[in-house]
C-alpha cells in the first residue's frame, strides 16, 4: 500500500483536487464518502482512480444505517464491494446510527436506544456488510445532543461487544466524545479510558461550534472549524496510549486555503511520529 506507514490523512474535496493529487507530505492519505463515487465511470471516479495511483485512501461511508431496523441494501453493498476492489482502500468505515427508514434515505446519523435487540441487530448488519466487502469494517461512535432512555448498555461496553461478536474494529472519533460529553454531562477522559483502544483502527478529528440558541451548552459537530485544544489535549492522551493509529483531520463546510488544512495535518502526522517506535519510523 505504502512504502511509510499511514499517519495522518485529510478528507479529500474537489476544490484542493490539484494539490491533493501533487501533494507529497510523508505518510498522507486521502478519505472519501463511497456514497459520491458508486459509479461505473465518469469524471468523478477517474478523479479518485488518479488520487489512488498516489496516495492511499480510506471509504468513510454515511448510508449502510447500521442501525436501522432492516439489513443494509442489497444494491448498495454490492455497488460498495465494487468499489472497494477498485480502489483497494487502506480502511473501510461506517457510523453506529441509522438514516434509513421504510426505503426512505433519511438526511442524518440518527441515534438509537441500546438495547440487547439492538445490539444482535446491528451485529447481524455488520456481519452481512463485512460478507459483502470480505473485509472487516470500522465503526465510528456517534455524536449526542440529547438524551435518549431505555439504553441496556454503556456506548463503550456495547462497542466493545460489538468488536467481540463480528471481529469489526472501531473508529475512534475524538471530536464527537468531546461533543457528547459536553451535551450529555459526562467526562470525556472517563469515556475514553472504558473505550476499547486496542479495536481502534483509525481516528477522526473535528472541529466543532458552539449553537447560536443555546451557546455552549449545546455543541455542534460542525466539521466546520479547526480543531479545539481540548480535542488536541484528548488526542494526545489516546495515541499515548495506543501508539500510532490512522487519523485523519475531518473538514467538510467552510474550507480553508489548503496550505491551512495541511498544516492541521501535519500536527497529527508529527504528534504520531512521535509516538510510534523508532523502528517504525520513515527515512
Amino acid at each position: 500500500m505504502a512504502l511509510c506507514p499511514l499517519t495522518a490523512g485529510l478528507g479529500l474535496k474537489p476544490q484542493h483536487y490539484d494539490e491533493a493529487l501533487h501533494c507529497t507530505a510523508t505518510g498522507l492519505w486521502w478519505e472519501v464518502h463511497p456514497e459520491n463515487y458508486l459509479a461505473e465511470g465518469g469524471p468523478r471516479l477517474a478523479w479518485l482512480e488518479a488520487i489512488r495511483a498516489r496516495h492511499p485512501v480510506a471509504l468513510h461511508g454515511v448510508s449502510l444505517s447500521l442501525a436501522a431496523d432492516a439489513p443494509p441494501d442489497a444494491a448498495h453493498l454490492a455497488r460498495l464491494a465494487a468499489l472497494a476492489r477498485r480502489v483497494e482502500p487502506a480502511i473501510i468505515s461506517e457510523h453506529l446510527a441509522w438514516s434509513t427508514w421504510r426505503g426512505q434515505y433519511l438526511p442524518d446519523l440518527l441515534p438509537f436506544p441500546r438495547t440487547h435487540a439492538a445490539l444482535q441487530r446491528i451485529a447481524d448488519n455488520i456481519a452481512r456488510t463485512q460478507d459483502a466487502l470480505q473485509r472487516p469494517i470500522a465503526i465510528e461512535n456517534p455524536t449526542h445532543y440529547l438524551h435518549i432512555d431505555g439504553h441496556d448498555w454503556l456506548e463503550t461496553e456495547f462497542l466493545t461487544e460489538l468488536v467481540q461478536r463480528t471481529g469489526c474494529a472501531l473508529l475512534l472519533d475524538v471530536n464527537n466524545v468531546y461533543v457528547s460529553a459536553n451535551n450529555l454531562g459526562f467526562d470525556a477522559l472517563t469515556y475514553l479510558n472504558a473505550f476499547p483502544l486496542h479495536a481502534v483502527a483509525e481516528i477522526h478529528l473535528a472541529g466543532h461550534h458552539a449553537d447560536p440558541v443555546h451557546g455552549d451548552a449545546l455543541l455542534i459537530d460542525s466539521h466546520d472549524a479547526s480543531i479545539a485544544p481540548v480535542v488536541w489535549a484528548l488526542y494526545e492522551q489516546v495515541i499515548a496510549r495506543t501508539g500510532p493509529v490512522p487519523t485523519l483531520i475531518e473538514r467538510d463546510d467552510n474550507l480553508p486555503a489548503f496550505s491551512e488544512l495541511l498544516a492541521e495535518r501535519d500536527k497529527a502526522h508529527n504528534a504520531l511520529t512521535a509516538a510510534q517506535p523508532e523502528e517504525a519510523a520513515c527515512s
